[in-house]
């Protein structure tokens, strides 16, 4: 017995010292539960007396505080960093006893370990927050979401089994009718390929289009999180010029692929007319490339007619169009559809195979009924009147409380407008937008969008300003504080005051 108490006291000793290295970080807070004996026995593969003596141990130093019938609990008053230990935090035990191994990344992680994250909101209460991509969560269906889910429910098969990768049947059916009626696109169900969010269909697109070395033509300034997919994938990105019109198409060198947003160019806006579509899809066919089609936000239309997609004027099978319902429904749903060339639906299929199987079913049956009752499109024609007014709204306020100190792009269709500050140099723009914040703001630069700066970005200061996620009164008060906030800035510049925020 002696010997088997002495063979488990150094275990004990790391689960104790993995405990106090969470409550230092802050991780487990003061009253935090700690999960059962069981739980944590099974999950570092250990038994359930080694971590009932280390919970012994950690509550007689007073890092932990148990009451009868309840979870052991951290004890109140530890703050974070509170007698941390030297070096750094113990890794819980391995299976075998030893600390769990750390194993070197392959080439693909070691990329994605030097990518920029998305902006963030952040923790901090805002008085008002402009994050593009985000949408109001008064604006989702959710009685007709609830309705066709308890439809879906309803409809029990007789076994519960892996689906089709390319996704449901009934969901790539309605999706078929649904761009045919919204834009013109004319496929075969079996060309849609339902993925979790436009960004795996980019993914996937990289995996199966990009080999090391090869070309991939971007627009500069262009979605940081396609080229990321791309540079993951170790392809060389050829940047391409962005103006009033998308991306300009003369003089594309070759390459194995192009991504454009062509009805609203991400970020600064633009639509990229009939001409240079051809002109895109006509390089397409002499290089032997594909073209990305993200459609993204192509429900919102406000000051232009609808233009077809690339997609729909394509004749030699060289466009995939990128769809998603995060811009109407919601991004929290992980729903969206890639329309391949009939060529490579077999490949797209067998690589979402490969990937996570399929999509969630219960979603995407859920969403087939909201598009095949037109519940649907009655609620994109909704939330694009709403975001209309909101779109109002906010040109409204920036023309009152700005004028001729800021320029607006990219207004007349999507959820976001750019907007540059005229008096705020390119190089004092991170300090801007850090007082911002600081003043309960949240607005976003531009720069990180550009992957070569130097070429072409206007010297301003550029904020990305998300617009769906807020109400008119929100948005006039965000305008107000940004107008303050601007005039405040602008003052401590001219008179020298230009350091760090």
């Amino acid at each position: 017995m002696a010997r088997d108490e002495a063979a488990r006291a150094p275990v004990t000793r790391r689960i104790c010292e993995a405990i106090k290295a969470q409550i230092a970080s802050g991780l487990l807070g003061p009253g935090a539960r700690l999960p059962s004996t069981r739980s944590l026995a099974a999950e570092w593969g250990v038994s359930r007396t080694t971590v009932t003596a280390a919970f012994e141990q950690l509550l007689a130093e007073g890092y932990l505080e148990t009451h009868r019938g309840a979870r052991a609990r951290v004890a109140q008053g530890l703050a974070p960093g509170l007698e941390r230990a030297s070096g750094p935090p113990a890794a819980p035990p391995g299976r075998d006893g030893g600390p769990m191994a750390t194993e070197r990344l392959s080439a693909f992680g070691r990329a994605l370990m030097g990518f920029e994250a998305p902006p963030d909101a952040g923790t901090a209460p805002l008085l008002a927050d402009f994050r593009y991509g985000d949408i109001a969560a008064t604006d989702f269906p959710a009685l007709a979401w609830r309705r066709a889910v308890g439809a879906a429910l309803l409809r029990r098969p007789g076994r519960l089994r892996y689906g089709d990768p390319r996704g449901l049947p009934a969901l790539r059916a309605a999706l078929q009718g649904y761009l045919w009626r919204g834009r013109g696109l004319r496929c075969d169900p079996a060309q849609v390929i339902v993925v979790n969010g436009s960004q795996q269909g980019l993914d996937l697109c990289a995996r199966l289009l990009l080999d090391p070395g090869d070309r991939a033509v971007m627009e500069e300034p262009g979605y940081s999180l396609a080229r990321q997919a791309f540079l993951a994938a170790r392809a060389e990105i050829v940047p391409a010029r962005v103006d009033g019109e998308g991306m300009a198409t003369e003089g594309l060198p070759a390459a194995r692929l192009a991504y454009v947003t062509p009805s609203h160019q991400f970020p600064l806006g633009g639509v990229m007319p009939a001409g240079r579509r051809r002109s895109l899809l006509a390089w397409a066919r002499a290089a032997g490339a594909h073209v990305i089609e993200d459609d993204y936000d192509s429900e919102y239309r406000f000051d232009i007619a609808p233009i077809p997609p690339l997609q729909a004027l394509d004749e030699a099978g060289r466009v995939i169009y990128l769809g998603t319902v995060s811009k109407t429904l919601s991004p929290t749903l992980r729903l969206g559809y890639l329309v391949v060339p009939a060529a490579l639906s077999e490949a797209f299929a067998r690589a979402k195979r490969l990937t996570d199987r399929h999509s969630p079913a219960l979603e995407q049956e859920a969403l087939a009924g909201l598009i095949e009752s037109g519940a649907y499109e009655r609620h994109v024609r909704r939330v694009r009147r709403r975001n209309g007014e909101r779109r109002a709204a906010l040109l409204t306020a920036l023309a009152a409380r700005l004028g001729g100190a800021a320029t607006v792009a990219g207004a007349e269709a999507g959820l976001h407008l750019v907007l540059w500050l005229g008096g705020v140099p390119a190089a004092r723009e991170a300090a801007f937008v850090a007082r911002a914040r600081a003043a309960g703001l949240g607005v976003y630069p531009v720069t990180p969008l550009y992957a070569f700066p130097a070429a072409g970005r206007p010297n301003a200061a550029g904020l990305v300003m998300g617009y769906a996620a807020l109400d008119e009164a929100g948005i006039a008060r965000g305008v107000r504080l940004l107008a303050d906030v601007l005039e405040a800035f602008t003052a401590e510049d001219g008179r020298g005051g230009g350091g760090a925020p």
